[in-house]
């Protein structure tokens, strides 16, 4: 036999198998007519792709047969997911239409695709597919809550298989799990998914990173395990005396959270309190959970001493994604503080599953009230966003949801006792937006508990707020610096831009005036390189700023025609022989040239000193660090580390512009690098630290910053180092000395 034909033949007996699997994972309603949809959308899942192969070689159609049993085993969707899994891809890239779907499969099937598929064409010329990509994400929520659930099993799979893929491909996906879907994952309560979308995406950033961490958890997994049924076997003694049935289980942090741990804390592996939590789950009628929830608390709390600051109810006050238990922490007879966990069967399945669980427990008050909110708040924002379709303002917008989805909330109160849920540190003037725009657009003060404070007050759970207005009142750019909120942010950028949109005629008028006067033709593709060179938030703004003379002709001529201008000449000069050098290579062979990934962009870049690049203070990477080139449009081309916040928001922001880049170790080149030191003060201390920096490892101190009280003292130093490895050597140098407690190194400098 033909060995392609042999090969063929395992293929589809592999996809029939992994279909097998799919329907056996199905755990929802699956009568004749259910069972006899879902095979006629594999078979026209097989057919649409059936010419079609992945990176790493497998049928394409392998993707949704896995996409479809992530929905159906790990999200617990049904029918109507699953159709809409296998078939999320048809659209996108094959020749069937939507009105084939809807045909086929309904309007309910038809939608949830619809609002999967790529926005491939700009619906704006000021913004970017990506950025609307994007936007359709979260507009989806407001749609039907399957298609972000489908979204995430979808990207959960494509994370799962990213090693075959180029490595600034990798990036562009990772920078968007990053920035937004693990984010709306932990919003959404889908636990289990968010870990594993931010452990895959520490794997991919950080690979040296996770793999250390991986396997220090591994490593302690004996010993952990050890002390767990230790201790479920003595709860199992206290929570028998109140007769109700549970479940004891070990619920272990994942690679990802235990990093974040060591770096929000900086501090080492060994030195985190705790990696793991017990989880107390309940099998009681959710009538009852509360109480049985709170006996379990007590009989274990009469035993063992608990931590008082460390108790958190998360019962009387739900989460903002619905999630419900009893934190605590009590002290084990070991002398060990142990995470306790404690809730019902019904919270357990939110707990992990989310908005999931939503379809099972819709008429559950507090999923249900969570939920509401949810799209109460991102339509909210998409109402306040209408207009602002470019794609500055789109990246602003998300980023301000992002924020705001991510915080937890504080509960405050109207003064007829309404209740209000704002983002943690949302103040006096997020809350007046939050009640109505004009409240919020003449707000000067609130009242609380008989006090008055100011616009920017940061308000604390169980305030009571009284609003002050006065018609006089009106935002202004100053007013950005006193709120939190997405929605406060754009009602004050609209009302803004309303006010200044008056002086769009008299703006445009000057600028032609300008225009003439420097020989510079007055077309769109001028204004969009003056607007891009000036930096200004959008034509309206610019406009403005023309007709008020704070951009005049000289600024006009610094960017259209630098090269007549002493004074931008003089800025080029400084700005280039200012910037740190460095020599990235592309590839594992060490070839020493760049491709731009831009498929716009097919040039070689065979000399990377020659080109305009910057190193930002914002993470401060060395050579030796996980590094990434990020080539924005007339800037020049900034380098970032993989892990910083920054360098995330780029990439999702600028996926097609990602540069592969790795350090070239070059003689004679240092770098600036930060590290904090604390160590008990003594007499000498300030020597006994500089000499082996100085005069040991013959590296060059730039600063050194020392701050003493009550016997410890607290030192920043920068220094110039020419390598990862030379920094971490000089950590490792300065832990030796005896008077230090904890040497960490600085991000930002």
């Amino acid at each position: 036999m033909d060995k392609s034909v042999s090969n063929e033949k395992k293929e589809r007996l592999e996809i029939i198998r992994q279909y097998k699997k799919l329907i056996e994972a199905w755990s929802t309603r699956k009568d004749t007519e259910d069972r006899w949809l879902v095979r006629k959308a594999f078979r026209m899942a097989v057919e649409a792709h059936k010419k079609v192969r992945r990176k790493s070689g497998e049928p394409f159609v392998m993707h949704p047969i896995a996409v479809a049993m992530i929905a159906a085993k790990e999200i617990g969707l049904g029918r109507t997911s699953i159709i809409a899994a296998l078939l999320h891809d048809t659209v996108e890239d094959t020749s069937t239409t939507l009105d084939d779907i809807r045909e086929s499969f309904g309007e309910d099937v038809a939608k949830i695709i619809d609002g999967l598929t790529k926005i491939e064409k700009i619906p704006s010329e000021k913004s970017s597919a990506q950025a609307e990509t994007l936007k359709k994400i979260i507009f989806s929520l407001t749609i039907d809550v399957r298609i972000i659930l489908i979204k995430f099993a979808d990207r959960l799979h494509n994370m799962r298989t990213l090693g075959s893929m180029p490595s600034h491909k990798q990036m562009r996906v990772v920078s968007e799990t990053q920035f937004l879907l693990a984010p709306l994952a932990n919003r959404l309560g889908l636990n289990a998914i968010k870990s594993e979308l931010e452990d895959l995406s520490l794997k991919h950033s950080l690979s040296d990173i996770y793999h250390d961490v991986f396997n220090k958890i591994k490593q302690t997994e004996e010993s952990r395990n050890l002390l767990f049924n230790d201790v479920r076997d003595s709860l199992t003694i206290e929570l028998n005396k109140i007769n109700i049935k549970f479940k004891i289980k070990l619920k272990v942090d994942s690679t990802n959270t235990v990093w974040v741990k060591m770096n929000s804390e900086n501090r080492s592996f060994e030195d985190i309190n705790s990696i793991f939590s017990v989880d107390i789950i309940l099998d009681v009628d959710p009538l009852v959970a509360n109480q049985a929830c709170w006996s379990a608390f007590s009989v274990i709390t009469e035993k063992y001493k608990s931590k008082r600051k460390r108790l958190r109810d998360w019962l009387s006050t739900t989460k903002t994604n619905g999630y419900e238990a009893i934190h605590a922490t009590i002290m084990y007879s070991t002398g060990q503080w142990i995470d306790i966990h404690i809730r019902s069967t019904r919270m357990d399945e939110i707990a992990n599953r989310g908005y999931a669980a939503y379809w099972k427990y819709k008429d559950d008050i507090n999923i249900g009230a969570s939920f509401d909110l949810l799209l109460k708040r991102i339509k909210l924002h998409l109402k306040d966003n209408v207009g602002n379709d470019d794609e500055s303002s789109t990246f602003n917008f998300l980023n301000d949801l992002k924020e705001d989805l991510l915080s937890e909330d504080v509960v405050v109160y109207t003064p007829k006792g309404k209740e209000v849920r704002l983002r943690a540190g949302s103040t006096v003037l997020d809350f007046a937006y939050t009640i109505h725009s004009d409240l919020g657009n003449h707000c000067i003060a609130g009242k609380i508990d008989n006090e008055i404070y100011s616009l920017d007050y940061i308000l604390k759970s169980d305030d009571q707020i009284e609003i002050w207005t006065n018609e006089t009142q009106k935002p202004n750019a100053e007013w950005y610096k006193y709120v939190r909120t997405a929605s406060a942010k754009s009602k004050i950028t609209k009302f803004i831009k309303n006010q200044r949109k008056e002086f769009r005629s008299s703006g445009e008028e000057k600028l032609a005036v300008y225009f003439k006067q420097l020989n510079i033709e007055n077309t769109r593709g001028n204004i969009s390189k003056l607007l891009a060179g000036s930096k200004i938030n959008g034509l309206i703004d610019l406009y403005y700023f023309i007709a008020h003379d704070l951009f005049g002709l000289k600024d006009i001529k610094e960017i259209m025609l630098p090269n007549e201008s002493r004074i931008g000449w003089l800025k080029s000069f400084k700005y280039t022989f200012t910037k740190p050098k460095i020599t990235p290579i592309i590839d594992d062979n060490k070839v020493e040239n760049i491709k731009s990934t831009n498929p716009n962009k097919t040039e070689s870049i065979t000399d990377f000193n020659n080109l305009d690049y910057t190193v930002p203070n914002c993470c401060n990477p060395v050579p030796g660090d996980n590094v990434v080139g990020i080539e924005l449009p007339h800037e020049p081309i900034q380098i970032h580390s993989t892990s910083c916040p920054q360098a995330i928001l780029l990439m999702s922001r600028h996926g097609k512009n990602i540069i592969k880049a790795k350090w070239k170790h070059q003689k004679g080149f240092t770098f600036l690098a930060g590290i904090s030191i604390m160590a008990a003060d003594s007499i000498g201390l300030i020597k006994e630290i500089i000499e082996p920096i100085t005069d040991v490892l013959k590296i060059n101190v730039k600063s050194f910053n020392l701050k003493s009280r009550d016997g410890l003292a607290t030192i920043d130093i920068t220094v110039y180092v020419a390598s990862l490895k030379e920094l971490n050597k000089l950590i490792a140098t300065m832990r030796k000395i005896k008077s230090t407690k904890k040497v960490i190194r600085l991000e930002k400098i």
